[in-house]
């Protein structure tokens, strides 16, 4: 069975500064996940990098099977 999703070495930048280096996440379909950790931590930085904005600077995301990685957020990723 394959990931839904599958994020592989993401990094994401604002400027200058790395809010993400090098982060692997893979939910498989039907799973339930969260994402907890201090402020700051980068739990909103990368929901927003799956979601195209900030654009991961490094490394892959999959959605079900379609690298969905530089696709920007003007057109429909799914």
């Amino acid at each position: 069975m394959s990931a839904l999703l599958s994020l592989e070495g993401v990094t994401a930048y604002y400027g200058s500064i790395a809010a993400l280096k090098g982060v692997d996440v893979e939910v498989m379909d039907g799973e339930i996940v969260t994402l907890i950790g201090a402020n700051g931590a980068g739990k909103s930085t990368l929901m927003m990098t799956i979601f195209g904005s900030p654009q991961a600077r490094d490394g892959r995301i999959v959605y079900d099977g379609r690298d969905i990685t530089r696709v920007p957020t003007t057109r429909s990723r799914g």
